[in-house]
């Protein structure tokens, strides 16, 4: 440790004490900033510090009952631990499913067709699926501070069915929908829904790529140049609300957008394992706030361990979860409503 970095951590220790923090988390909290480039003011130093502290003594409780066999998966000290779940809520989740004026969903009416009453029997269905390895799913992204989700696992689905149609897999613009689909109903970086974005693409005749459409983690007027579209759909194809049908559809299909419940508490600390949240609710219309892309399914240890899982990407950057991506427990009763919001594009 250099002196310069020693005064430091022994003027905030004089702090800390005064203010009541933890000293023994002095290092730990010095180094935190460093990792995830975070400066504040004094005051907010204050603030932060605090709220990082009381995450922090949540997330090592949390992975000590892991330890001891009481959950499925692990929990890290990440990007987001100097923010309440408020906070967290305000500025990354958002998405809405859409009602008619009686509050009744509107989510099943098509636009979107529906998935053919036909799928097949789940024991014929592979027993692991991961689009990543065929080629399907781009690099993964981060939102930043916009609540643009919704808009990420469209490009996503998309993306995975111009490479199963093309052979070339072409990050497309997420940006292009957050400034450009509002006249179907979608408010930018404040939320939106993936059925709204697919909408848009449908009915502008096309989606521009990230390299002529780069995403800037803000709202802006749209510039959609028919010139730069890079993919076109033909239409698009709600699932039923059915783990079976979508788990038809993950290894028949590809990567699939789907919605899910998130409590902030513990999904934006996860690490690895299989998550599974008691505090997740599986109903679709009051609890579905965040919007990710399927990619895969399968289990961890033995099949009839109770460890079954969907391969889900997200959009908080690779320094989350696994790489950017979460494995959410499969076959418990459509945890965190993986299966109520899911739609897949036909190109």
């Amino acid at each position: 440790m250099t002196p310069a970095a020693f005064l430091v951590i022994l003027c905030l220790g004089v702090v800390s004490g005064a203010s009541g923090f933890d000293l023994s988390l002095d290092i730990e909290w010095e180094e935190w900033k460093i990792k995830y480039e975070k400066s504040y003011t004094l005051e907010e130093e204050v603030l932060r510090r605090t709220v990082w502290e009381e995450n922090v003594k949540r997330i090592k409780l949390h992975n000590m009952e892991n330890s001891l066999g009481k959950n499925t998966y692990t929990m890290e000290i990440n990007d987001f631990a100097d923010m309440t779940d408020e906070e967290f809520n305000d500025m990354i989740i958002g998405i809405t499913v859409p009602v008619n004026n009686t509050g009744k969903s509107l989510w099943k009416r098509a636009l979107g067709s529906r998935f053919p009453n036909n799928w097949y029997w789940k024991d014929a269905l592979p027993k692991f699926v991961d689009w990543r390895n065929e080629g399907y799913v781009t690099p993964v992204r981060k939102q930043g501070k916009c609540s643009s989700c919704w808009a990420f696992p469209v490009t996503g689905a998309i993306e995975g069915q111009m490479f199963k149609k093309t052979g070339k897999l072409i990050p497309l613009s997420v940006q292009n929908l957050v400034d450009c689909s509002r006249p179907q109903g979608n408010r930018g970086c404040r939320w939106g829904n993936t059925y709204n974005a697919f909408q848009y693409v449908l009915h502008n005749g096309g989606l521009e790529a990230e390299a002529t459409y780069p995403y800037e983690r803000k709202e802006g007027l749209c510039r959609y140049n028919p010139k730069n579209s890079s993919a076109k759909i033909t239409g698009f194809v709600v699932l039923p609300e059915s783990e079976d049908v979508l788990m038809d559809a993950v290894a028949t299909k590809g990567p699939i957008a789907t919605g899910v419940h998130v409590v902030s508490s513990s999904f934006r600390f996860y690490q690895g394992g299989v998550y599974h949240e008691p505090n997740c609710i599986s109903s679709v219309t009051s609890s579905v706030n965040h919007a990710v892309l399927v990619v895969g399914y399968g289990f961890e240890g033995n099949e009839t361990d109770g460890n079954s899982y969907w391969l889900i990407k997200n959009s908080w950057g690779k320094r989350w979860g696994l790489g950017g991506y979460m494995k959410i427990a499969k076959d418990r009763n459509n945890h965190c409503a993986i299966a109520s919001l899911a739609q897949y594009p036909t190109v």
